[in-house]
């Protein structure tokens, strides 16, 4: 029989560590909470106890604190985030039915101790889960210590036995002890031997087994020659003897509390209803599934979300079909709902104050189902729905209109919280309501609508969540009022719908017989790389495999190893790179992976994934990066390779239809503009106005020549200063890119601030104002909210700093880029183009266009991209055409 007993304190507080900070729509903080659980159940399905408890610190001194007021005098105070949640983490482990100890006197280690040693009397193994090495003392042939280390929500454990303990250490667990007591535990400020480090403390006790031993010794401890204490060792023990047992005594955990405790009282147990409520409250959804709890989940809606009577209809005549109609064109707005292919459609409206109701049409059910859709989702009526863009993108996908939408819920609940990462309709309810929903799956399942299957399950969960979007609908809109996000949303994110629906639809034109022909000869070179390698190296060897490359580098030929894993040598990038010139291998290997890696992941990726019309449909993601950037998915059109020479030769397998024409514009160093605006930079915005190449002129302040004789290697260090300062860059990182001295770019960076002051300004003023208020804006309003600011931890912190000095600016080239965008998607329409918006790639805009609109689609693409907004420095675009995207790109 195996009982698992947690050190909670020690757990929760690598869980608030190691979890990046979480909270709740009300701001409870609960990383630590959700870290803690996950912990537990993961070691809990690893270990399948057939027992399992926890213990707790009290605030209350105990013993050790009377005998030494020193005792853990040093510790700072527990953060406050982390102070909130330890009350709900008991509350939550009562629900889950599992024992809690805590004793006024004695710490949760004497405890631990004290459950170890009755378990082991009672013929039970124990297993101590724990992040600190104090319970190590209590390993034995029946207790493992399972220690844990939680890093940025990655969770690692080490099992501690006799002989693993043994193997590290050099003596038997027991005497941990007398470790401590020579050499101390800064953690707990117990002092040890003044003088004795760890070194010379370990040395000591693997030889001599215990303090007792060692001053029982202490005449003749220097005369063996093996021994390495010498005089002055010997004078520090003597003198710190007191001291080493105290140490001891601070260090020992007692295995004697007075604490009423049997290994079947901790038995495992079934969770109790209230576990639920709780994790509702939190807002832990993925643990209530993983956990299989649910509760009341109401059909449609209940008090929390939505006031008066919900109800829900299936239309089965046009006679009511027209009734509802008229009312949706008449009514502020509907709530719409639908199922994939549109097998399934619930509209939501209000009836009164206090009446909702929710109608289902189903296109077996209805003469002119068609016909239906067309009106509901052409302007006439208001809609509110969740995915706005996809169900866009399906409505043309079906020839229908795709007009009238006023609100998306899930943009709002984006632009509300943007690093969520997730924007579910039932997590929202959850949130918000703190109800458990249906999931989408249950709509979703193409299966789920056919004649001859029950579709009870699926329409109760489409009425559900249309009634929640308008419940949601109701309290965003509020919000984003509230919180000055109204004018992004309604201006830039929700007007954005239409113009990626549109792009996604269209798509963009592969030339796959190149693409063909360019992966063939990717594949002549691979092989050819591939013999230089195997004759360079002496052997045959697998190339991909990181440990024989290893062995062929750094044990054949004897190359400088530059870093070391737990599996072997690291040959990553990084490592071959600092390896250059050491061997013509080196060169052979990178360009391999070089080209492997344009072979499958470009080349058979992106052939993989064109349609029926040759055209490549990517996914714009406006839901996930939480600057504002959109992400392309299903391939990434974003990140084709433009750095090298072989990599850039891709953009020209992507081409024009015949008879069209590309037309490529980007911005011209847009977020170097925006700093010099944001940061109200003088000579930076002088540099821009002037028309001047401003690496040019930063190089030309930093190193005091005239603009005429910046060399090349003076402007493209500049560069790398103007671009990585803001982003908070040290002198550290600077010099390892641009290859001089951390001296010498400190130096480029006192010159830099020194000249362009208003940026050093604006880089202390922006995290003093992200550090009051919790968050940093866009000048078009977007927030990116920053917890980490407050955090406990100092990487953390650091990160929120960097996120405060380049969300502004790279969150505002985000909103300028897709203002462009709907600026440029509108001007095509109205001047009555035929060409099309296809492609954004960050800060670039392609359309492709009959070639007799080349010329007019050049002129409106600067023009409107210029024109998107009006700072202290103007947005330049640069426009081109070609062929294909890489002959416009020049």
């Amino acid at each position: 029989m195996k009982l698992m007993v947690i050190d909670g304190n020690s757990i929760l507080n690598r869980a608030f560590y190691g979890v990046r900070p979480l909270s709740t729509q009300d701001g409870t903080p609960t990383n630590a909470i959700f870290g803690f659980l996950n912990i537990l159940l993961k070691l809990v399905e690893e270990e399948a106890p057939e027992a399992l408890c926890c213990t707790f610190d009290l605030k209350a001194p105990t013993f050790r604190h009377l005998a030494y007021e020193g005792y853990k005098a040093q510790r700072k105070p527990m953060p406050e985030e982390l102070v909130k949640q330890i009350p709900l983490l008991k509350e939550v482990l009562d629900a889950m039915s599992i024992p809690r100890y805590e004793l006024s006197g004695w710490e949760a280690d004497d405890l631990i101790g004290t459950i170890s040693r009755l378990d082991e009397a009672a013929g039970w193994e124990t297993v101590v889960v724990t992040g600190d090495k104090d319970s190590l003392q209590l390993i034995t042939d029946h207790v493992t210590v399972k220690l844990v280390t939680s890093r940025m929500g990655q969770t690692t454990t080490k099992d501690m036995t006799p002989a693993v303990f043994r193997e590290v250490y050099g003596f038997d667990p027991i005497h941990i002890i007398d470790l401590k007591a020579l050499m101390g535990d800064s953690s707990d400020n117990i002092p040890g031997v003044r003088g004795i480090g760890e070194k010379t403390a370990m040395g000591l006790i693997q030889l001599y087994g215990s303090i007792d031993h060692l001053y029982d010794h202490m005449p003749d401890i220097c005369q063996a020659p093996e021994t390495p204490a010498k005089p002055g060792v010997v004078k520090k023990l003597a003198e710190g003897k007191a001291d080493a047992y105290m140490s001891y005594d601070l260090a020992t955990i007692h295995t004697d509390a007075p604490l009423s405790f049997a290994p079947q009282d901790a038995a495992r147990k079934s969770a109790k209803p209230e576990l639920y409520d709780l994790l509702l409250k939190l807002e832990f959804a993925k643990l209530i599934e993983r956990l299989g709890l649910s509760g009341a989940q109401a059909p449609n809606m209940n008090e929390n979300a939505f006031t008066g009577n919900v109800s829900t209809e299936v239309v089965d005549s046009d006679q009511r079909v027209a009734e509802l109609t008229v009312l949706y064109q008449r009514a502020p707005w509907v709530g719409v709902a639908s199922a994939p292919g549109f097998s399934a459609v619930a509209v939501g409206c209000r009836e009164g104050e206090d009446a909702f109701r929710t109608a289902i049409f189903y296109p077996d059910k209805l003469k002119d189902f068609n016909g239906f859709l067309q009106t509901l989702f052409s302007d006439r009526v208001q809609k509110v729905a969740h995915g706005v863009k996809d169900l866009m993108n399906a409505l043309l996908g079906e020839g229908l209109s795709n007009e009238g939408f006023v609100f998306d819920t899930e943009l709002a609940a984006y632009l509300l919280a943007p690093t969520d990462g997730s924007y579910d309709v039932d997590k929202l309810g959850m949130a918000r309501f703190h109800q458990e929903y249906p999931k989408t799956k249950a709509y979703r399942d193409p299966d789920a609508f056919t004649p001859l299957a029950d579709r009870t399950p699926a329409e109760q969960a489409l009425a559900a969540h249309c009634t929640l979007i308008c419940a949601l609908w109701e309290e965003m809109d509020a919000q984003l009022k509230e919180l000055g996000l109204d004018k992004i949303y309604y201006a830039v994110e929700l007007p954005l719908c239409p113009v990626l629906a549109e792009m996604e639809r269209t798509g963009v034109l592969v030339d796959r017989k190149a693409l063909s022909m360019f992966g063939e000869m990717l594949d002549k070179r691979l092989k050819e790389d591939e013999r230089a390698i195997y004759e360079l190296a002496g052997e045959i060897f697998n190339i991909n495999s990181t440990q024989q490359l290893g062995h062929i580098l750094f044990d054949k030929l004897g190359l400088p190893p530059i870093k070391k894993t737990k599996t072997g040598y690291s040959t990553n990038v990084e490592v071959l790179e600092k390896l250059r010139g050491q061997h013509d291998i080196i060169d052979c290997i990178l360009e391999y992976r070089q080209y492997a890696k344009l072979r499958s992941t470009y080349v058979d990726g992106l052939i993989k994934v064109i349609d029926r019309d040759g055209r490549i449909h990517t996914s714009f993601q406006n839901t996930v990066t939480a600057t504002g950037r959109l992400s392309s998915t299903e391939p990434n059109l974003q990140n084709i390779p433009v750095r090298t020479e072989l990599g850039a030769k891709l953009r020209y397998m992507f081409v024009a239809a015949p008879g069209h024409m590309l037309v490529d514009a980007d911005y011209s160093q847009i977020e170097l503009r925006l700093l010099a605006h944001i940061a109200e930079d003088k000579a930076m915005q002088d540099a821009f106005l002037s028309g001047e190449d401003i690496h040019t002129a930063t190089a030309s302040q930093v190193f005091g020549v005239p603009a005429g004789e910046v060399t090349h290697e003076m402007r493209r260090r500049a560069k790398a200063v103007n671009f990585g300062i803001v982003y908070g860059i040290s002198d550290f990182s600077l010099s390892q890119d641009i290859g001089v001295t951390r001296w010498e770019a400190k130096e480029y960076m006192d010159r830099y601030f020194a000249t362009f002051h208003g940026v050093r300004g604006y880089m202390d003023r922006v995290v003093d104002q992200a550090k009051e208020n919790g968050y940093v804006t866009t000048l078009m309003g977007r927030r990116r909210w920053l917890p980490e600011l407050k955090s406990a931890n100092h990487n953390l912190r650091a990160f929120g700093e960097r996120v405060a000095l380049n969300m502004p600016i790279q969150g505002t080239a985000a909103d300028v880029i897709k203002l462009a965008m709907i600026r440029v998607w509108r001007a095509l329409r109205e001047e009555g183009l035929r060409a099309k918006l296809i492609l954004q790639v960050h800060d670039e805009l392609i359309v492709e266009c009959p070639e007799e609109e080349m010329e007019q689609v050049k002129r409106l693409l600067t023009r409107e991209m210029e024109g998107a907004v009006s700072y202290a420095v103007p947005m330049k675009a640069d426009s081109a055409a070609g062929r294909s995207w890489g002959e416009a790109k020049g």
